[in-house]
């Protein structure tokens, strides 16, 4: 039987493993803040397009994009507090003096699941502020845009 060797904190090993983590923590930031200039992007060129038209229930089209940008920035927010779990396990077993050779270069998010992508979507102040302001500002042009030979209201 293979004896387990406890690993410290000075092994190259440690530090590479915790450098792989954190690299694919930023990505997933880096994800959730492509989605959000993606949605931006899509967004205003869509709006553009509705206000040039003067059709303001086309600029309800943009809350499809909105949705789905939402769900994947909800995702990838998801995934990175899973991989933060996953690192802070490792360096809750690193300065516990537990961690084993065995718990190296597993790069598997912790407890990651549909439940957790609603937990983001539903309570996350990095996505409930943005993507309601959005939603605001496609509703405001669909009801601001009034065709010229429109007549006022009431009149």
């Amino acid at each position: 039987m293979i004896e387990q060797s406890y690993l410290d904190h000075e092994s190259s090993a440690v530090q590479k493993h915790l450098d792989i983590m954190q690299g694919v923590i930023t990505r997933m930031a880096e994800n959730s803040r492509s989605c959000k200039l993606w949605c931006v992007t899509l967004v205003a060129a869509t709006l553009v397009l509705v206000a040039r038209t003067e059709e303001p229930q086309h600029s309800l089209i943009a809350l499809a994009p909105t949705l789905l940008f939402m769900v994947l920035d909800s995702y990838y927010l998801a995934l990175e507090r899973a991989f933060i779990k996953s690192q802070n396990t490792f360096t809750t077993k690193l300065h516990g003096g537990e961690l084993k050779s065995a718990d190296l270069y597993r790069v598997i998010p912790t407890g990651m699941g549909w439940c957790l992508v609603g937990r983001c979507m539903a309570g996350s102040i990095s996505i409930w502020p943005f993507y309601l302001l959005v939603a605001v500002t496609i509703f405001l042009t669909w009801l601001l845009i009034i065709p010229p030979d429109t007549p006022p209201p009431g009149g």
